[in-house]
């Protein structure tokens, strides 16, 4: 129970983050145009890099198969929310005046889980831990500079390797397997905050699998009463860009 409400709190908190952010930012672009222009002629470099910290908080995606329909073993599978951690370096080239190619290749830590119930209404909840690569590639669409502040929105796709992943595991308390290799798309919506020495850019991002991660050759009810399997993922990042 504690447990349970430890990452409620922080599914939360991210929410409450996000609402905080916005309202920052409303409060900083309203006094931007006041302000001494500090690092000015960083709009002029060609490329950049960075380094970015985020936390995140994820759930699968579940499609029922004919097996549950047909059979009473599984009556219900609910997706819950966990939260994770990431890390990684950016790399930012520039297009045109408004127009950025960009990626994150990122280390992520990341947790899911789905809760069961049989035939009998006992329910049972399965965590699956995830250590990901994650390598996406963006356009960052970008709005004039307002002296130290701009927005922007990011769009693109991604792979993912999950170096946790159980599809060649025989231990047997699993009670689904999934694949290593994911792809999807990553939207999201940022803010740049420019300092003299460098820029400040929190994001809220979108990030979703796209391939079924379910190995289905696993021949366990809870495993063969899901048809596809995909992942959601909500991202607050923190950015510091040279």
């Amino acid at each position: 129970m504690q447990t349970l409400k430890f990452r409620n709190i922080i599914h939360l908190s991210l929410c409450q983050v996000a609402l905080l952010l916005l309202l920052s930012v409303s409060s900083f672009s309203a006094k931007a145009q006041d302000e001494k222009m500090n690092n000015a002629d960083h709009d002029e470099k060609p490329y950049y890099f960075g380094i970015t910290l985020g936390f995140n908080t994820a759930q699968y995606k579940v499609w029922q198969s004919k097996y549950m329909l047909e059979n009473d073993t599984i009556k219900n599978i609910t997706p819950l929310w966990r939260p994770g951690f990431q890390l990684g370096i950016m790399g930012n080239l520039k297009v045109s005046k408004f127009i950025d190619i960009r990626t994150i290749p990122s280390f992520v830590l990341r947790e899911k889980a789905l809760r069961f119930t049989d035939q009998t209404d006992s329910t049972y909840t399965n965590s699956f831990e995830s250590i990901l690569f994650s390598l996406p590639f963006e356009l960052k669409f970008k709005s004039d500079r307002m002296t130290n502040f701009r927005f922007y929105v990011c769009a693109g796709a991604k792979i993912d390797y999950d170096f946790n992943a159980n599809t060649n595991s025989h231990r047997p308390d699993e009670i689904i397997k999934v694949k290593p290799f994911d792809f999807g798309y990553n939207l999201g919506l940022g803010f740049e905050f420019y300092f003299p020495n460098f820029i400040f850019a929190p994001e809220i991002k979108v990030s979703n699998g796209l391939g079924n991660s379910l190995d289905r050759k696993y021949d366990e009810p809870t495993n063969k009463a899901i048809d596809k399997l995909t992942t959601r993922m909500l991202i607050i990042s923190f950015h510091i860009e040279g």
